[in-house]
């Protein structure tokens, strides 16, 4: 196996990031400094460190989607002390301890994060050329008129640049009463209730306002957020449903479950 590709599956760094570490000498086989690219590895014979630290492969490769609550920041572990999504995989991470999210829900968001011990996976799904299209719910103030849908299926122009075009379209009758039920009671709109001083109820925000679909195929910082407000409609409650061909279904909010082989395969077919 190509040392690079070793050091992604571990979970290092990107397979890219992982020949910048090779190249910069901080990569070592066997006690040896290691700066060629072309240099192989035996996973079952090889001993790797990363300045310093042994590096190895998963006995076993995991794939978990777990259903986040709102009020759980997307960590390991957090220096505030404030809920972690990593909590809620305590029984998983005692199993299989190399696993991490792949990405980020900011604390308000719900829904669908993938966990994995599976490096190249993670970063395959991550990465700006592979355009992974995430499927979001959203609970909005006003009802996004054609004008509005327009822009985001163009891409409108944030402050850190164009984003690319999304799909995006306001959800009615049975699609609204499902999208409010999987928005759940309202947790995930605490922070759009303390930015605007908390005046108005959830359940008068929510007669006021309605829910919209949007697709997107990058994964900038709250981006989902930034379009709908940069289009007169902020966001009060987010929900991911789906990442790619996975749909979260009827994992319970703060629980997980493993994925199948096929879903696995689906996932990889998407990362390569």
């Amino acid at each position: 196996m190509r040392l690079q590709k070793f050091l992604a599956r571990a979970g290092v760094a990107s397979r890219r990031h992982s020949e910048e570490l090779i190249a910069a000498g901080r990569v070592a086989v066997n006690g040896v400094v290691v700066t060629e690219m072309g240099t192989t590895v035996d996973p079952d014979a090889d001993a790797v460190t990363v300045d310093g630290t042994p590096v190895a492969l998963p006995e076993e490769a995991a794939t978990f989607m777990l259903h986040k609550p709102a009020g759980y920041v997307t960590t390991m572990s957090d220096p505030q002390g404030r809920p972690t999504a990593a909590g809620l995989m305590a029984s998983e991470l005692a199993e299989y301890p190399a696993l991490f999210p792949v990405g980020r829900l900011d604390a308000d968001t719900t829904g669908l994060l993938l966990f994995t011990t599976d490096g190249e996976l993670g970063h395959g799904l991550l990465h700006p050329r592979r355009h992974v299209e995430k499927t979001y719910l959203a609970l909005v103030e006003g009802r996004p008129n054609d004008y509005d849908l327009r822009r985001l299926r163009e891409g409108i122009v944030l402050d850190d640049g164009p984003t690319l075009p999304a799909g995006a379209r306001v959800l009615t009758g049975t699609e609204a009463r499902r999208a409010q039920r999987l928005i759940g009671s309202g947790e995930g709109a605490s922070g759009h209730l303390q930015r605007h001083g908390g005046r108005r109820s959830r359940a008068a925000l929510e007669a006021a306002g309605s829910f919209v679909e949007v697709r997107l195929r990058e994964g900038r910082k709250r981006q989902v957020r930034r379009m709908l407000e940069a289009v007169g409609h902020p966001v009060i409650a987010l929900h991911r449903e789906a990442f790619g061909p996975l749909k979260l279904g009827d994992v319970p909010r703060g629980e997980a479950r493993r994925l199948t082989e096929a879903e696995v395969t689906a996932l990889k077919e998407l990362a390569s």
